[in-house]
């Protein structure tokens, strides 16, 4: 009966959030469309750019392309410099987003969102700015999806309150950013086409565009700081790993990152000879099943060993992009949903190695003062949605299955993201690199109950609510959903706070006391116990802002696991090892003997 009355209530709501969207989306646009200001001329190596001043008077520029576009024959290579063009050119509005797979549930004609012709970068600098430090956005997306598009991602807050530079950036996604096979290394014009990594060539062709143009927008080239999300903070510690990123940065911000870095043998060979489900011999296969070249797995792999080098790398090249996309969603070929990123190519990343150990010794890596941070509610942006933990209607959570079981599955992922993103990496590089590491834990979680669901409980800190904080925007429907009117004045707050941290990091290379010299001291990592290494940024609604002692291991994580007797089974006990323990940490023989019955022979 109950259930029946929450689906009752359920459905009332989800007919006015629905609503409420429609109307959002569908409302007039009451916001002038840009008007180019003669503030904004300037000249850079490219030719000339004119933008415009919006509200805040902030001079924004966007849409510079900063590469050429990556398409026909530099289709799998490094970006090249943009060419020269004449005239003005007015860059009002932000670029095309990058080609990404189209997740729609019903397949749509193209399969895919955005263009290959992307790469291009946006500027908010504060008005008659001079010499200010730069800070460099990468924005997060599973390497599969985002866009500098997205409006959280406005740099203008930062720049008129803080005396920055901000700059986001477009960068090849999915398959066309990364891919590994040797005939893409086949008689290469650069050094760097002999890559696998294309979008993290983008980031550091964007950098050196920094470096060659950011004075003519009132930057400092000898400041820039990366600083990234998710996907994006991942790619902020692979520029660090990065040789040919040496001396483009000297800060960096990894917010929900971390490092794995995929082996060649696993991005290329196919599966049943150790690659990966995904690797790029699998993509071809599929490919050749898509477009009719093969009628099943057998014979597209008959089909691509008989090719040689450089009639794969042309025919790859040949493939539109809907073409491309379609191989992702081959009924024949199966589901491919995501490819590997970040492969130790040994071109732009080093041949694959632990992410603690690469960090050890500064001398392997680009060391610099660095903030590493995780959200304490990682996991529950991605349970929240998984119909194995939560009721689902029309698509939206509408209950947790079970509280308790929730918050487990949250607790040992959301803590095992924090010990290999945040507090491993900052042990070793504290060691090695000195009193310049700082990390931080997320914890705002003042969010709307909506009496059926209290999205405190579904979201809390979860994945991703810390980057409107980040960036002073709350402008997205989503967060107008979760964030009560009552809580704005604790939120709005807490906000002015992490952004005068992250500006100070990027003045100085420390968050110390904030830009103004007015917030909690943030001091350095330490690895001696009981000393403040970690700082928890939470609104005054909660535990406010403090510096705490915690640091976890994965040890303690392993013994708590294995001493867990509240899994509903055996299989969901071997998902859950599988998951959190993967890579070094995951051990064959623990696994196999997993509880009293064992996980060998369980499918998971």
């Amino acid at each position: 009966m109950k259930y029946l009355v929450r689906i009752s209530i359920s459905l009332f709501l989800v007919l006015i959030v629905t609503a409420a969207l429609g109307y959002v989306y569908l409302a007039p646009v009451t916001k002038p469309e840009p008007v180019s200001s003669d503030a904004t001329r300037v000249s850079i190596n490219s030719g000339d750019l004119i933008g415009y001043q919006n509200e805040l008077d902030v001079s924004v520029w966007q849409g510079i392309p900063y590469a050429e576009p990556p398409i026909g024959d530099l289709r799998w290579k490094a970006p090249r410099p943009v060419a020269h063009w004449e005239g003005q050119k007015s860059v009002l509005k932000i670029g095309p987003d990058c080609a990404s797979q189209s997740f729609k549930t019903s397949i749509d004609n193209n399969h895919f969102n955005g263009s290959e012709d992307c790469l291009y970068l946006n500027v908010y600098a504060p008005e008659k700015a001079e010499n200010l430090p730069v800070l460099y956005w990468i924005h997060g997306g599973a390497n599969n999806g985002g866009s500098s598009s997205n409006p959280v991602y406005d740099g203008s807050q930062l720049a008129s309150k803080f005396d920055v530079v901000v700059v986001s950036i477009n960068y090849r996604l999915s398959v066309f950013g990364w891919l590994s096979h040797p005939a893409l290394r086949t008689s290469p014009d650069l050094p760097e086409d002999a890559s696998s990594n294309y979008g993290i060539l983008d980031q550091i062709e964007g950098l050196k565009w920094v470096h060659q143009n950011i004075v003519k927008f009132g930057g400092d080239a000898n400041k820039v700081t990366i600083f990234g999300e998710s996907a994006g903070g991942w790619n902020v510690m692979a520029l660090m790993a990065s040789p040919l990123a040496k001396n483009l940065f000297h800060g960096a911000i990894a917010q929900s990152g971390g490092l794995d870095i995929e082996t060649i043998a696993r991005a290329e060979n196919y599966e049943d000879a150790g690659g990966h489900q995904h690797s790029s011999r699998e993509f071809i296969t599929q490919l050749l099943i898509s477009e009719g070249k093969a009628n099943d797995i057998a014979s597209a792999k008959a089909i691509q060993n008989s090719m040689t080098t450089t009639s794969l790398a042309t025919y790859l090249r040949s493939k539109s992009t809907a073409e491309v996309y379609q191989a992702f969603r081959s009924e024949t070929g199966g589901k491919v949903f995501r490819n590997l990123n970040l492969i130790g190519d040994g071109v732009v990343l080093p041949k694959a190695i632990a992410s603690e150990t690469l960090f050890s010794d500064p001398a392997n890596y680009n060391a610099v003062p660095v903030m590493l941070g995780t959200n304490r509610d990682e996991m529950k942006l991605f349970l929240s949605f998984n119909p194995d933990h939560v009721d689902m209607l029309m698509g939206l959570p509408i209950g947790i299955k079970d509280s308790k079981r929730y918050d487990k599955f949250s607790h040992y992922g959301s803590n095992q993201w924090k010990i290999k993103a945040v507090d491993r990496l900052a042990a070793v590089m504290r060691q090695g690199q000195g009193n310049n590491v700082f990390a931080y834990r997320f914890d705002a979680d003042d969010l709307r109950d909506f009496g059926f669901i209290d999205l405190k409980e579904l979201f809390g800190a979860a994945h991703g609510l810390e980057v409107s904080y980040v960036f002073g925007n709350f402008v997205t429907t989503m967060s107008r959903i979760i964030h009560p009117t009552e809580n704005h004045k604790a939120r709005n707050a807490l906000s002015q706070t992490m952004m005068s941290y992250w500006a100070a990091f990027a003045h100085h290379g420390t968050p110390g006391r904030g830009y103004f010299g007015k917030q909690i001291e943030w001091s350095a990592w330490q690895n001696s116990s009981n000393e403040n290494r970690v700082m928890i940024l939470d609104t005054s609604l909660d535990g406010g802002i403090r510096m705490s002692s915690e640091q976890l291991y994965m040890d303690n994580l392993r013994k708590a696991f294995l001493t867990d007797t509240s899994f509903v089974n055996q299989q969901e006990f071997c998902s859950a090892y599988k998951l959190l323990f993967r890579g070094k940490d995951f051990v064959q023989k623990e696994y196999d003997f997993l509880g009293e019955k064992g996980c060998s022979d369980v499918e998971s």
